[in-house]
């Protein structure tokens, strides 16, 4: 069963993404979104430490911050594993001055 307070903060979080994202639009710069990242550590580490983590990434989410993928830690860590893109990832970087 899912904890009360942590299904508030759930809520919460829903709430945020119905009515005030959309006005805002994107501005996240990871993936997941803050929104879903924070509704992933409720789900996965409860209210305390979930809102904790959340409230961390949301603080990291700012505009001198280079973003990237960051997932929700597994369930009794505090960091995930760092991501590394596949050997045939196609990213969307700019060409460096000498490739003109």
């Amino acid at each position: 069963m899912i904890n009360p307070v942590s299904a508030a903060l759930q809520w919460l979080v829903r709430g945020y993404q119905k009515f005030i994202s959309p006005a805002l639009g994107p501005r996240c710069r990871y993936y997941p979104s803050c929104s879903n990242y924070m509704l992933e550590a409720l789900r996965v580490h409860g209210a305390i430490k979930g809102l904790l983590l959340g409230t961390w990434r949301v603080l990291r989410c700012n505009p001198w911050s280079l973003g990237g993928v960051d997932h929700v830690p597994e369930k009794g860590k505090w960091k995930a594993p760092e991501w590394i893109p596949p050997d045939d990832w196609v990213g969307h970087d700019l060409p460096d001055q000498k490739d003109r």
